[in-house]
């Protein structure tokens, strides 16, 4: 109760709407429903089942109201509440009663008659589209054979209402014990009554919820409701869903969107000693712990923005099936607009990705179903073409999930907006589809994109594809530049080998795997990389161009790895230098603090974009550190990006 004590209790039917519009059900099924009762016009003894109905978007299924009540009212009231009600022709034909509860017949003719389920359900579907406030009701007829005849219930209300005057009952009570006297005047009649016709409601409020379903199913472009539905997952951002009109966005995330299973091993016997035993074994069953989530690198990264209070808009499709619906009701269900996630037909499945990963949560290996991106057919960009030149976006975040084909759409079309593009290389073979993707990149607008995030092993096969294909090649940028800390200034190749230069900005380690030399090789291509290095930190290396800010300032000269010998005009304008610095870890985290190793990766790149996107953006290299921050927050969650990154809104 209000006071805090514990109370057993039930709702109304204007209780039951408030509470089933949060749940996010547009649907449900009760006995019979409020009014106006007789002399209402005096005693304003109103039902707020009626004023509910007028403010809630629920579309209620009862078998009308009870006949004790004023009806011809009842019904007045509701259409000046905005209400629409119709009645289910239940095998009839022509204009029919609207029902009175325990009788088919009320003598008052229903405003419409709707003949079956797919009928209320296109009713409900267009009001959902029109995005109106009220509710709808649906009269659903007692079952014949349980119905009481119009001419008996007449005869027994009035006795009922006549004894409840005498007992002078008013208000709350008045129902109450008119039930009462009427299941005494019917013999207990009404008790098989009552629980026929709530089977009855219940049976037919479940076929138009189906049939509703389906039409949502089919033309996805259709407006949701706003869910102000609790779940597992703490809301944040705004929770109002955009429609298409507000349109313009900050950041426009092409991508997957998939359902995600992660399988933990869960060795039996406490670990104690050799790694290798953290790994499951092979060719056989292993104890484990496995969860699902709604994943897909887009789908994370524009979760992660969203987080953060940034306008964002996701392009992505599903299957007709029961995952796509699942995965855009989450996304609606989290305040996250779905008006361009495309639902694809004729036997398309929704993607879906299974990691597996060790006792300290590393992964062993992962598969991905991603065909429903890699469509290559003439047109397919067409779905989104539209909508990403009504978006705008500041920035265009990009992964490898789809294909060549519409990579390159993707990205010449960002281009020809003046959007920065961001890409995400998803996986060691289909990172290298950005290259893959441009036939001519000499003659293509360098860079390809603005900036990306691999991890080692995606920056490894991408170099290597570059390194490769003679398409590829370009000046040689350290042939151009002098190290910044070597006073011959001569060239890289006739000064001090190029590895102990690397080391002064890296790590041995990482000269070692040759990680910065991967780096270099892709600068022509990619001006911006962010090498995601896990445990390592994050190895930040940038062109410099003339008039940057850290060619001047002391504190960043530890980190200009390089200057040129002479002003380089090739497919770089203006060259001033290379920037490469390593952030180590913003946090060591335990093994017993790791929850996931999913969507980590992209959570960082969602901060960095969304502090990128601002109006008046902080330099990339102190928006590294936040978004370390925030990769570690969903690190130690269970969601494939954490909630609790919305605390950072401020540092950005």
């Amino acid at each position: 109760g209000i006071s805090g004590r514990k109370l057993n209790g039930g709702t109304t039917v204007a209780g039951t709407m408030i509470l089933a519009h949060r749940a996010g059900i547009k649907v449900f099924a009760t006995g019979g429903l409020g009014g106006v009762h007789r002399h209402g016009e005096n005693s304003m003894d109103i039902s707020a089942d009626l004023t509910e109905l007028g403010r809630t978007p629920v579309a209620v299924i009862s078998s009308g109201c009870k006949s004790f009540l004023d009806i011809p009212r009842t019904l007045e009231y509701l259409e000046t509440q905005g209400v629409g009600v119709s009645t289910f022709a239940d095998g009839r034909t022509g204009n029919v009663d609207f029902p009175a509860f325990l009788t088919r017949e009320s003598g008052v003719k229903s405003p419409t008659v709707v003949r079956d389920e797919k009928e209320a359900a296109a009713i409900t579907y267009a009001q959902t589209s029109l995005q109106l406030s009220s509710g709808l009701l649906f009269g659903n007829p007692i079952p014949l054979k349980y119905s009481l005849a119009k001419s008996r219930m007449d005869a027994i209300m009035t006795e009922a209402i006549r004894s409840a005057e005498q007992h002078g009952m008013s208000g709350s009570d008045n129902t109450p014990f008119i039930l009462g006297k009427i299941r005494e005047l019917t013999c207990g009649d009404t008790v098989a009554a009552n629980r026929a016709l709530v089977e009855s409601n219940v049976l037919r409020g479940t076929k138009v919820a189906v049939e509703l379903s389906k039409l949502e199913l089919r033309d996805h472009s259709v407006l949701a409701r706003t869910l102000n539905s609790s779940s597992s997952t703490k809301i944040t951002g705004s929770n109002t869903f955009r429609s298409p009109k507000d349109e313009k966005v900050d950041v426009l995330v092409a991508g997957s969107l998939a359902i995600d299973l992660s399988c933990d091993y869960t060795p039996l016997f406490e670990l104690s000693t050799p790694k290798e035993a953290y790994k499951p074994a092979l060719r056989t069953s292993n104890p484990a712990f496995i969860s699902q989530s709604l994943g897909g690198v887009g789908h994370n990264v524009a979760t992660a923005l969203h987080h953060l209070g940034t306008p964002v808009s996701l392009c992505s499709a599903v299957g007709e099936d029961a995952a796509g619906s699942t995965a855009k009701n989450k996304l609606i269900e989290n305040g996250m607009r779905i008006d361009a996630i495309e639902i694809i037909p004729n036997g398309s499945r929704t993607a879906q990705y299974v990691a597996f990963n060790d006792a300290a949560k590393d992964l062993i290996i992962a598969m991905a179903d991603m065909k429903i991106l890699e469509d290559d057919s003439p047109g397919g960009f067409s779905r989104w073409k539209a909508h990403l030149h009504r978006c705008q976006p500041k920035w265009l975040v990009l992964d490898a999930n789809w294909h060549t084909s519409m990579l390159r759409e993707w990205v010449t079309a960002g281009k020809s907006l003046g959007a920065k593009i961001a890409f995400e290389p998803v996986s060691s073979e289909k990172s290298v589809r950005l290259f893959v993707c441009i036939s001519n990149p000499l003659e293509a607008l360098l860079p390809l994109v603005d900036l990306a995030a691999p991890n080692e092993f995606e920056l490894l096969a991408m170099s290597n594809y570059v390194r490769k294909h003679d398409e590829f090649h370009c000046p040689n940028l350290l042939s151009m530049m002098t190290d910044s800390a070597n006073p011959s200034n001569l060239p890289f190749q006739y000064s001090i080998s190029l590895g102990r230069s690397l080391i002064r900005y890296s790590s041995i380690a990482l000269v070692d795997r040759q990680v910065p030399q991967n780096v270099l090789a892709l600068l022509p291509f990619i001006p911006c990389i962010l090498t995601k290095l896990g445990s390592e930190g994050v190895l930040f290396t940038e062109l410099l161009y003339q008039g940057d800010s850290r060619l001047t300032l002391q504190e960043e000269e530890p980190y200009i790895f390089g200057r040129p010998l002479v002003e380089y005009k090739g497919g770089i304008n203006a060259l001033a230098g290379i920037y490469m610095r390593l952030y180590p870890p913003a946090e060591t985290v335990t093994p017993d603090q790791i929850v996931s190793v999913n969507g980590v990766g992209d959570t960082f790149l969602g901060v960095i974009v969304a502090g990128l996107a601002k109006e008046n953006p902080k330099p990339l290299r102190e928006l590294i550190e936040i978004a370390q921050r925030g990769a570690i927050m969903t690190l130690k969650s269970r969601e494939p990006v954490s909630p609790d990154i919305s605390s950072l809104r401020s540092a950005l």
